[in-house]
């Protein structure tokens, strides 16, 4: 393949250009970029090389290497993020039945009482799935108020901040039932027409934080009851699977549940977890439960 740059585009992007930032992307953030993504690269990052007056490539590669500003804006621009209201809605079902049987086995003193459900929505995005988690808990519990807590995270610190608003368009809410839309909704009026709000009890029960699945240290404490990692796991070689889900495990409490994309299977991961549900997973053995600590 010629390193000459495409002279139709707007700005110099060579082939040489490409493979520098899949070398970026993979160390910053464990993503393997395919060949084919070549183009999504080119149009994420030219918005970048607009922002910040730069002419062609190599001069956004030099700038990114000194700037960790940029270096949270090149995650952002490069970082997927397609998602919607009850997406995969098998999952909420399962979810619902869970809480329900956690709710059941604590008035008969089965388990701890008193003790919250646990979530972590590790991919949260523009938060349409945390959110979602949060309507089918309250469902469950019947209030507004259950008994839960929600740690909602995403690498990309702008959808962070999309997702705290809880603000959707129409659009957006097409896949909400319309009796979820006046229970769980509030309807904007004038400059917000068009517009809905998430109402303000399902947004405080929810903890949205920034956090790159590859750091050291994820600013979590404690043990999960539920895991969603959907649709996330696709991004990484097997290797970093494999480790994450090892690190993902240990937080998971004995009986609980990992929740996976309908694209993602674990074979190889037969020491880890085992299926129990359509892309939904459980810890292939039993654990003692472990004092709460902090990763």
């Amino acid at each position: 393949m010629s390193e000459n740059p495409d002279r139709e585009r707007e700005f110099n992007y060579s082939a040489n250009d490409f493979e520098k930032v899949r070398v970026i992307l993979y160390k910053m953030a464990g993503i393997s970029l395919s060949d084919s993504k070549k183009q999504l690269v080119y149009s994420r990052l030219a918005r970048r090389l607009r922002a910040l007056g730069l002419e062609q490539f190599s001069d956004y590669l030099t700038y990114l290497n000194q700037s960790e500003t940029e270096q949270e804006e090149f995650i952002n621009a490069l970082t997927t993020n397609l998602t919607a209201f009850f997406r995969e809605e098998h999952h909420f079902v399962t979810l619902a039945d869970y809480a329900r049987n956690h709710a059941q086995n604590q008035a008969k003193n089965i388990t701890d009482q008193h003790r919250n459900l646990r979530i972590w929505c590790a991919a949260s995005s523009t938060g349409e799935e945390p959110y979602s988690i949060a309507m089918t808990l309250a469902e469950a519990y019947g209030t507004y108020t259950p008994p839960i807590e929600i740690i909602a995270s995403d690498i990309d610190s702008n959808v962070l901040r999309d997702a705290s608003a809880g603000v959707y368009t129409a659009q957006r809410l097409e896949s909400v039932s319309l009796d979820r839309k006046k229970q769980f909704f509030q309807r904007g009026k004038g400059a917000n027409a068009g517009k809905a709000r998430v109402r303000t009890e399902l947004r405080q029960l929810i903890e949205f934080k920034q956090l790159n699945l590859l750091d050291a240290y994820w600013p979590l404490k404690g043990h999960f009851d539920i895991i969603f990692c959907r649709n996330v796991m696709i991004y990484f070689d097997k290797q970093t699977q494999l480790k994450l889900l090892e690190r993902m495990t240990k937080l998971l409490t004995p009986g609980g549940l990992y929740f996976a994309g309908h694209s993602e299977s674990f074979t190889q991961a037969a020491h880890l977890v085992k299926l129990v549900g359509k892309t939904t997973y459980a810890l292939a053995r039993p654990k003692s439960q472990e004092s709460a600590h902090e990763f």
